[in-house]
């Protein structure tokens, strides 16, 4: 079964969290806010960002970052994930006509990145498609995420990614965990060390110089991804919501992996109602670990989100509300992201 830790709840109830968000909201005044425009996301860059087939469009979504002042977007999804998946390609589409529309209204477009999963596209992965993908031009890499044994097994996935005659549509209950590792990816062999393919994944991105992020795994293969990313000098990792039932990780361990230079990137989902992470304990958990590693994202880009621009002015809001200064929310929304793709050194 899985390594993670499962008593890491970092929902509190209602009764409890009522008394701390009160003080926190009533406090919190940035100043009146009129829709549509999104105020307090001014050079923010979102590292984590879904524009694929049925979410929020790319398009339209940098055209609007742009409009509220953002610096950039790093798109982990665009275009197809099914068929023919050339994220980059899609990308470049949305940046040409970025730059149209910013040449017709005199607003600076924002910087967009396109990502590449390892294993998003649902078929074997292999060096030589993320090669291809790296010499297109995309952004970073992403190891295993919807298709993980661990998502599996804490979430199940669509049955026709187990049966492909299953109904369209139907989503599975939480899978054991050896059906997990029957139908997921794991990146541990036998050995308990990184399979080779998953150990040349990363000296690949790591000779590119491009993000990595570590996508939904087990304690385990944690530790093993951060071994290596240690032994190869390598600064831009990143772990994405670490509160999130697909990593759990406790206090205590992001202060480990922040300490070996791994970022810790706090998503709108955590806290958003379907994951109900109590707002508080993020910020808890950040004051705790310090900014120096820490990233703000949206992870949004489902329907049931508010689009990716809105969730990062309300994740930015919740931690001033409950206590990051603006030099810190500065780290965590700017400088930090901007080192992670790029536009400062890491």
């Amino acid at each position: 079964m899985s390594s993670v830790i499962d008593d890491n709840n970092q929902a509190t109830p209602t009764s409890e969290r009522c008394v701390t968000s009160y003080p926190a909201r009533r406090a919190y005044k940035p100043g009146v806010v009129y829709p549509p425009a999104v105020p307090g996301v001014k050079n923010a860059i979102d590292i984590h960002c879904h524009a694929h087939e049925g979410q929020q469009d790319a398009l339209a979504l940098g055209k609007l970052a742009s409009e509220s002042g953002m610096k950039g977007i790093l798109y982990k999804t665009i275009g197809a994930i099914s068929g023919d998946y050339e994220p980059e390609k899609a990308m470049q589409e949305v940046r040409v006509e970025l730059a149209k529309w910013g040449d017709e209204t005199g607003i600076t477009p924002i910087q967009c990145w396109a990502g590449y999963g390892v294993t998003m596209d649902n078929k074997q992965p292999s060096l030589e498609k993320m090669k291809k993908n790296l010499d297109d031009g995309v952004g970073c890499v992403w190891l295993p995420v919807f298709n993980h044994a661990h998502t599996f097994s804490k979430v199940g996935g669509l049955a026709r990614w187990i049966d492909p005659n299953a109904p369209l549509g139907e989503h599975t209950a939480p899978l054991s965990w050896a059906d997990s590792l029957k139908y997921g990816h794991y990146m541990l062999g036998d050995n308990g060390k990184l399979k080779p393919f998953y150990e040349d994944v990363v000296r690949m991105v790591a000779d590119r110089n491009v993000p990595l992020f570590f996508g939904h795994p087990t304690y385990a293969e944690i530790d093993a991804l951060v071994d290596l990313v240690v032994k190869l000098g390598f600064k831009r990792a990143v772990i994405d919501h670490p509160f999130s039932p697909f990593l759990n990780l406790t206090i205590e361990k992001m202060k480990q992996l922040v300490a070996h230079g791994i970022y810790m990137n706090f998503t709108f989902d955590e806290i958003s109602p379907l994951l109900g992470v109590d707002p508080k304990k993020m910020y808890e958990a950040i004051r705790a670990i310090g900014v120096d590693k820490v990233i703000l994202s949206s992870d949004a880009g489902e329907p049931l989100f508010p689009h990716s621009v809105e969730c990062m002015r309300l994740i930015r809001g919740y931690m001033a509300a409950f206590g990051l200064n603006e030099k810190e929310l500065e780290t965590v929304c700017c400088t930090n992201p901007a080192k992670i793709v790029g536009l400062l050194p890491a």
